[in-house]
């Protein structure tokens, strides 16, 4: 068989561009048929406004890409493990090519289809995309999966330093290089109907203030402008400061897979070939960092599947969660009377987006002022943010609350001087919680906020240091 018709299946890989999965299938064959399903039984991928806006209209831009190339985009809603064997009878493919994942509803589920897939004689291909580096192929030196981030980052980094040059040649392809046998099979009944119904459906009011953009051109934009507007080289000095673009809002195009985590780090390493000058350098080694934050909590929910259910420090089963409904609803919404707090919550609520100093702040109060669970705040966040990722936003909450892996074993954030540090102006502040705009910032940091009502902004709900000592005293009792 010269040339096999191939089913490749699109998941967190959103793009034509460096896709591991697309290039396997073109080494095997130019007969492909692409996929995408709204899978029914996992909706982490469009169960928040946000993140259905972002999936609809990336899924958009890769259907037109599809078509570019002389094929399609087949677009369909119900359960994978029924619908991929369907789909692989229909347009008579003899592979079956998707790209890993590391959640465990994704690694059952994928299972399930392979074992159906084989009675069949279909044969699957399983290539890992979103990754920097296979699990399977990073340790410890006692050869068991990395707890701790530090060592982790010394052995990727350097394991990354060995792989080479990174070839962007190889990854552009001919649009004329594929079939368009299949472009119109009227066996496939029309996918148009179901990405237009998703896209009528979407309800997110904060598309034009988010700064997340969906699709592969608008990760582009978004690494250029960090890239070349020089963003990154101020990196170091200026990603904790919320009022400051200073970040490259990437999170969102690599969560959804419209770029690939080896494009993002490739520049890196070009810009590390130039730099100018001490700053420059910390600046790159930083953003680094943070992108391997990302790829050591994808590892850690892949070795630790437990991690999805609770605690990675078990301890922390025992510990006496408060769990105030009103007090949660009220830091949902932004109205806990700490200016800090509430500015970066009405960010969320508002453009499906925080600033990372800021999930931090938030999640320091909530769960070690407020006592409550961090498993409330980890839902939370995975209704509202556009990069809401189940391996990152669980490895930050835990982070957060000392339940996860982390060598401090407690860390407890003051929100007033997190805010003095970080937003000494209130810029921050004042933009999202415009009713203190006049107020002076000297008030503001230190939380003494008069004419409360004149202002039509709450009281503080608790007192810090009072919380404080009550969580360290639960705390001790663990």
């Amino acid at each position: 068989m010269n040339n096999p018709r191939i089913l490749l299946w699109h998941r967190k890989d959103l793009r034509i561009f460096d896709n591991q999965a697309l290039i396997k299938a073109f080494s095997l064959s130019n007969a492909i048929t692409s996929t995408y399903i709204l899978d029914k039984n996992y909706s982490h991928d469009f169960n928040a406004n946000s993140r259905a806006w972002f999936l609809g209209n990336s899924l958009q831009e890769l259907g037109n890409n599809w078509k570019k190339m002389g094929s399609r985009l087949v677009i369909l809603k119900g359960d994978p493990v029924s619908i991929i064997p369907q789909l692989t009878k229909t347009i008579d493919a003899k592979f079956v090519i998707w790209n890993k994942s590391i959640e465990p509803y994704e690694i059952n589920r994928d299972l399930q289809i392979k074992k159906v897939l084989k009675a069949i004689n279909i044969q699957v291909i399983e290539c890992w995309d979103h990754l920097l580096i296979e699990p399977s192929k990073i340790f410890s030196g006692n050869h068991k999966p990395y707890s701790v981030y530090g060592p982790f980052y010394k052995n990727l980094k350097s394991k990354m330093n060995l792989l080479g040059s990174y070839d962007e040649d190889k990854f552009t392809f001919q649009f004329k290089d594929i079939d368009n046998k299949f472009k119109n099979n009227h066996k496939i009944k029309s996918s148009d109907s179901v990405l237009e119904k998703f896209l009528q459906n979407i309800k997110f009011s904060g598309s034009k203030i988010c700064p997340c953009r969906p699709g592969e051109k608008g990760a582009e934009i978004l690494l250029e402008t960090f890239i070349n507007g020089k963003n990154i080289y101020s990196y170091n000095s200026t990603r904790d400061l919320p009022s400051y673009n200073g970040t490259s809002f990437l999170s969102a195009s690599l969560r959804f897979g419209t770029i690939s985590i080896r494009k993002v780090w490739n520049a890196t390493l070009n810009l590390n070939s130039g730099f100018k000058n001490q700053e420059n350098y910390l600046s790159i080694e930083t953003w680094q960092k943070e992108l391997v934050w990302r790829e050591f909590y994808q590892h850690c929910l892949f070795h630790f599947p437990e991690l999805e259910r609770g605690p990675y420090r078990k301890k922390w089963h025992q510990f006496r969660w408060h769990n105030n409904n009103e007090w949660f609803q009220l830091w949902s919404n932004g109205e806990t009377g700490v200016p800090i707090v509430d500015a970066a919550m009405r960010q969320l609520n508002s453009t499906g987006w925080m600033h990372n100093r800021c999930r931090m702040i938030v999640a320091s109060f909530l769960v070690k002022d407020l006592l409550c669970s961090w498993q409330m705040g980890e839902k939370k966040f995975m209704e509202m943010l556009v990069d809401g990722d189940l391996a990152a936003n669980n490895g930050g909450w835990q982070w957060s609350a000392s339940s996860g892996m982390d060598p401090k074993p407690l860390r407890i954030f003051n929100p007033y001087i997190q805010a003095k540090k970080f937003d000494p102006l209130c810029e921050y502040i004042k933009f999202w919680i415009p009713e203190l705009s006049k107020l002076s910032n000297s008030d503001l940091l230190n939380g003494e906020i008069s004419n409360l009502e004149k202002n039509n902004y709450p009281k503080p709900i608790v007192n810090h240091h009072i919380q404080q000592r009550l969580f360290k005293s639960i705390y001790a009792e663990i």
